[in-house]
């Protein structure tokens, strides 16, 4: 089974960037694809975005795209979110997880089953 630690958090202002890790151990980490969502105070988690087992394909909620880049590194078992031109409106908790199957991708966070601890990200105005 995969588990997962992210990191990566931190405040930043508006308009910078941060790139946050997930770590994932379990020598089937290469075989799922990842998924990223975020979670702010008092809102429901939210779903941010996904990357195949292969990094061929890769899912964006339709307000990162553009601003946020999913890269994986199959031989560190590391999944990356590069976050740019950050807004106020990204502050949350992070998280990652596998998809529950192996080499299936999907846009519902209801598809990943094991999320993280979270890294906190904090974006000042």
């Amino acid at each position: 089974q995969v588990q997962v630690t992210e990191s990566g958090g931190g405040l930043v202002q508006a308009g910078g960037s941060l790139r946050l890790s997930c770590a994932a151990s379990g020598d089937t980490f290469s075989s799922y694809g990842m998924g990223w969502s975020r979670q702010a105070p008092g809102k429901e988690r939210q779903f941010v975005g996904a990357i195949s087992w292969s990094s061929g394909t890769t899912f964006y909620a339709d307000d990162v795209k553009g601003r946020f880049i999913l890269s994986r590194d199959n031989g560190k078992n590391t999944v990356y979110l590069q976050m740019n031109s950050l807004k106020v409106e990204d502050t949350g908790v992070y998280f990652c997880s596998p998809h529950r199957h192996m080499g299936i991708l999907s846009e519902s966070i209801y598809d990943y089953g094991s999320w993280g601890q979270g890294t906190q990200v904090t974006v000042s105005s």
